[in-house]
């Protein structure tokens, strides 16, 4: 199935659909010249803090399966967060809050505006082609966090005021209960998918007769199970996806 594929709404019309995948917190890569920002921080870039563990790799898959544009980026969320709005507190980490307000000018110019530049630019280059775009933004979650258990193995988040994203989400949690019924799947866990993210700042960009906005949360113990687990998950995924596109 390429990224263009076909879905039949419930009054059989058909229209066409366009995948785009993105991987905001895909590395924990800090540039050059910014490493001495990070000088001791070493340990912190590894974890869940950093980067996604996994992400990257699942939304490769998923651009590969669905011949999809992939938009991502391996410079840690530590430097800058594409994942939040301009605005947003956390769009900066402690790290670089210590810095000085051209430094930071500086890391958004050459980091946050080009890449949120080319997601939004993927979108509308559908969208003017005559597709409804399904963004799928791949991202992963620690299985504790704050002395807390993650009760999820897949979370799907979406904007629960917009149907479309609403019935595509119970689709897809419905193929993946079929393959893999062990699997705890849940929607709108561990986060919220109305909540402050890229995709919220699509919705606002896009109508939801033209754009769907799907975060992938994937627990990280699924991913650091064996070698041969993780591709037979993200096949899963990526088998369950294509089903509910087809439904």
């Amino acid at each position: 199935m390429s990224a263009s594929t076909r879905h039949a709404t419930s009054s059989a019309r058909i229209e066409p659909v366009s995948l785009v995948v993105t991987c905001e917190h895909g590395g924990n890569r800090i540039p050059p010249a910014y490493a001495a920002w990070f000088r001791g921080a070493r340990a912190l870039l590894a974890t869940h803090r950093g980067y996604d563990p996994g992400a990257l790799a699942m939304a490769r898959t998923l651009s590969s399966a669905f011949s999809a544009v992939l938009v991502a980026s391996t410079v840690s969320r530590l430097l800058v967060d594409l994942n939040r709005s301009p605005s947003h507190r956390a769009v900066y980490s402690a790290v670089i809050r210590k810095a000085p307000p051209d430094v930071r000018r500086e890391i958004y110019r050459r980091y946050y505006l080009p890449y949120r530049t080319a997601v939004e630019d993927a979108v509308r280059a559908a969208v003017r082609r005559g597709y409804r775009v399904v963004h799928i933004s791949a991202h992963s979650f620690a299985p504790i966090l704050d002395r807390i258990v993650r009760r999820a193995d897949v979370g799907l988040l979406y904007d629960p005021h917009r149907r479309s994203e609403q019935r595509l989400c119970a689709r897809w949690q419905s193929a993946m209960r079929v393959r893999a019924p062990d699997w705890r799947v849940r929607r709108n866990y561990p986060y919220k998918g109305n909540s402050d993210g890229l995709t919220r700042y699509l919705r606002l960009k896009f109508g939801s007769g033209v754009y769907s906005g799907i975060e992938l949360e994937i627990n990280q113990r699924m991913i650091g199970n064996s070698a041969r687990g993780w591709e037979q998950t993200r096949s899963t995924i990526v088998a369950s996806l294509r089903a509910a596109l087809d439904m």
